[in-house]
């Protein structure tokens, strides 16, 4: 990570080795998906966007399931017995030895944490020179969380669990998230001090805070601006959740950057989507991953755009139309009831009602362009890989197998036949 012009070494560690058993499902918790994305990946995405220069994922139940979902994007350690969190901070100690810098903690069940807010933590511990520097939240009802403890400097004299609270400490509002920033050569050595001095039989992190203010190395906090950043999953109604969470995040996001959104609790907008100004989102819409929509445009209702699509300006996606792997150009219309899988449109086209590229022959998916200016009827299938030039008529009804040339009318249906009803 690059600090006042510097270049600051960073290492995150992952918590992933818990059963999750709360699930109530044969898959590790943590490979279940928010927004089509595992838990454990978003975490590990974060890590790299604040420019970790290693991330360590400490797995154990259904390690494999984990490691298929990272590969070979971080490293692995292994904890076998959960005793618990310090002692998997020492499975990982393999990879920090040795090493000047920090040292990031994060939970591989708590998936919605912000970029900014993590790199706010990583610069501050930098930057003040603390040997620990913890996340921390303001709750008005604090029951169950360990509370934060501060001396009159504001260094974090203790953290003490809600168990071991006095009733002035129970009153204490800040508490602590377990997102930590720890210098790493005091993280090592505070870790082999730690003792399971309690009823659990665990190595508890925590105890490395009160290691570290008897030594009397400066410790500090941020507090976490959205509390909601610091949920985690621990069974389905909060993998809903936060998966409501996120998608009232994104689409205000969206909102604020000029684009209409009819009805937020019934559009889906995934990671990393760009959407012009301008551009209004009708109700009960889903927009997967990536995909690029211009200014001006009109989005639904009961449209689902999927992957790998770039739509244009002042384009019209309408009701119940599906569109994935497709490129379309400015001012075309796709209105309603229509399939676009693996296509190119060209600028100020207009598809039928009921049209639909076939675009998967059992083995292969195929590809249709389409040029400017084209006109596709009602109920046609387009058969790819097929191209149809500028300025095409296609008749509707028609099942198009071949080649249309430039300013030609593709017709393909059988010649209408009338007869007797009685014969």
């Amino acid at each position: 990570m690059i600090i006042d012009g510097e270049d600051k070494l960073v290492i995150t560690v992952i918590m992933a080795a818990g059963k999750g058993t709360r699930m109530k499902s044969n898959k590790s918790k943590l490979v279940h998906k928010i927004y089509d994305k595992e838990l454990v990946k978003r975490v590990a995405e974060v890590a790299k966007q604040i420019g970790s220069d290693e991330i360590i994922a400490v797995v154990g139940h259904m390690r494999e399931q984990i490691e298929e979902v990272l590969g070979d994007s971080v490293k692995y350690a292994y904890q076998d017995e959960l005793l618990g969190t310090g002692h998997a901070v020492m499975q990982a100690s393999k990879y920090l030895e040795g090493k000047k810098g920090k040292v990031v903690i994060l939970y591989g069940d708590v998936p919605i944490l912000r970029k900014n807010t993590l790199e706010n933590l990583v610069i501050k511990s930098f930057k003040n020179k603390e040997y620990a520097t913890l996340l921390t939240a303001m709750y008005d009802n604090p029951t169950g969380y360990g509370r934060i403890i501060r001396d009159e400097g504001g260094n974090i004299k203790a953290i003490v669990e809600e168990k071991d609270a006095n009733m002035f400490e129970k009153d204490i509002k800040e508490i602590n998230s377990g997102i930590y920033c720890f210098d790493i050569e005091e993280l090592l050595s505070a870790l082999k001090l730690i003792q399971p001095n309690n009823v659990q039989g665990e190595y508890y992190l925590t105890d490395v805070i009160k290691i570290m203010n008897d030594k009397g190395l400066k410790t500090g906090a941020v507090i976490v601006e959205d509390n909601t950043e610091i949920l985690g999953v621990n069974d389905r109604a909060q993998l809903e959740l936060l998966t409501r969470v996120l998608r009232m995040r994104i689409n205000a996001y969206h909102m604020k950057n000029g684009v209409t959104i009819e009805d937020a609790s019934s559009t889906y907008i995934h990671d990393n989507v760009k959407i012009g100004i301008d551009t209004v989102i009708h109700p009960n819409t889903t927009i997967k991953d990536g995909v690029v929509i211009g200014d001006n445009c009109e989005i639904g209702p009961n449209a689902y755009i999927r992957e790998n699509c770039e739509i244009g300006n002042n384009v019209k996606i309408g009701n119940f139309v599906e569109i994935k792997n497709a490129k379309i150009g400015d001012r075309t219309k796709v209105p309603h009831f229509i399939y676009l899988g693996d296509t190119e449109i060209g600028c100020d086209s207009n598809v039928g009602c009921g049209t639909i590229t076939c675009n998967y022959d059992g083995k292969n998916k195929n590809h249709t362009k389409i040029g400017d200016r084209a006109f596709i009827g009602s109920n046609v299938n387009l058969v790819a890989p097929v191209t149809l030039g500028d300025d095409v008529l296609i008749a509707a009804g028609s099942t198009i197998t071949e080649d249309v040339p430039d300013g030609k009318m593709g017709i393909a249906r059988q010649r209408q036949t009338n007869k007797d009803r009685k014969e």
